[in-house]
């Protein structure tokens, strides 16, 4: 296998270059990635017939990913999703984060700060084996990165495979404890970029649990079950089925923006979510050794910003499956651990299949 081809696809106003590294399985497969936030930029996937579409939201130039806030296809941490307050306590010291977002008026540490991993230019080489090229990504996190303590190096791989797999290998060191949760944030529409709602979609998710929140989208400490109320997708359910539902959880969130609770039967590495987009047939199966995933349907998309389309992505044209440690986690002793410490390895891998029916 052939290592990916890379090039220089812009500079930041300091002036510090940008790589994109473009990489392609036997299939036909193409993936695009950059330095700059680790960002997925496209992935073109076959139909059912075959023919390729870039099935990720995001822009054409540097430009637009700098101006945007929107988490296109980047890599959140040091920990993704919310932080109540911008606040937590660690072996009885006090931190305070940077705040970034105020849902319902309520101040949050949102997917790693002001400047979190989505705004770092990582360090990145072309690798390959038998049946996958990648891209090897580093970042280092220094000592009080937007408030988290502890200098904290992530080794970050993604794998384009011939089984038409997009793998995606965490790997974390520190020197003082401290919480990490790192997650990608990409933008899905199975029917393509650009074409419209994602309503359509049918999603299945192994989770008979949810973690619900307040009003500010930060979690209540509840494991509630999902049985009986409009986020059941233990059976696949086309997302606008209930998503309007009169349903305290979807009004706080506009739909769905929130953290299931992974049913874990399968080892280590479970099958989280599949998803079915029906006229083109087109399947992702995202696979997981996180203990949940964020299911976010667009909820604060627009029609503001155009896509590589020129197409403006509007309210609910795209979808997020994050797998993730649960939101909030340095404040809710109950959840599973988020706190790294020094001589510990954080080890995670995330896995999205494509298939066709």
């Amino acid at each position: 296998m052939i290592l990916p081809q890379f090039e220089i696809f812009g500079a930041l106003p300091d002036g510090t270059l940008v790589d994109v590294f473009t990489l392609t399985n036997r299939h036909g497969l193409r993936m695009r990635v950059m330095t700059y936030g680790a960002v997925l930029l496209s992935l073109e996937v076959p139909d059912r017939s075959g023919q390729l579409a870039d099935v990720v939201l995001g822009f054409t130039s540097l430009e637009e990913y700098l101006s945007s806030s929107g988490f296109h296809g980047t890599v959140a941490g040091r920990f993704a999703n919310r932080i109540a307050q911008g606040r937590f306590t660690l072996d009885g010291q006090d931190f305070q984060l940077a705040i970034n977002n105020e849902p319902a008026g309520i101040p949050c540490a949102l997917h790693g700060g002001l400047k979190g991993f989505d705004k770092a230019v990582w360090k990145a080489e072309g690798v390959s084996r038998d049946d996958s090229q990648g891209v090897r990504f580093r970042h280092l996190s220094p000592d009080g990165d937007e408030g988290y303590p502890g200098n904290l190096e992530v080794h970050l791989t993604y794998w384009l495979t011939d089984q038409n797999e997009w793998q995606i290998d965490y790997e974390t060191v520190t020197d003082m404890p401290t919480p990490v949760n790192l997650t990608q944030h990409a933008f899905f529409n199975l029917k393509g970029e650009g074409e419209g709602t994602i309503l359509n979609h049918e999603l299945r998710l192994n989770a008979t649990r949810f973690t619900p929140v307040t009003a500010g989208l930060i979690p209540t400490g509840e494991l509630r079950s999902v049985v009986g109320s409009p986020l059941d997708f233990t059976t696949s359910t086309v997302i606008g089925d209930r998503i309007e539902a009169d349903d305290e959880q979807l009004t706080f969130a506009r739909g769905y923006d929130h953290n299931y609770v992974l049913d874990h039967t399968d080892g280590p590495l479970t099958l989280a979510a599949r998803v079915l987009e029906p006229k083109s047939g087109r399947i992702m199966e995202v696979l997981t050794t996180e203990p949940g995933v964020q299911l976010y349907t667009g909820n604060f998309l627009t029609g503001t910003e155009a896509g590589k389309s020129g197409r403006p992505y509007h309210f609910r044209n795209g979808f997020c499956l994050e797998t993730q440690h649960f939101p909030d986690s340095p404040n809710q002793p109950t959840f599973p651990s988020c706190i790294l410490r020094p001589g510990e390895t954080l080890r995670s891998k995330t896995i999205y299949r494509f298939t066709t029916v």
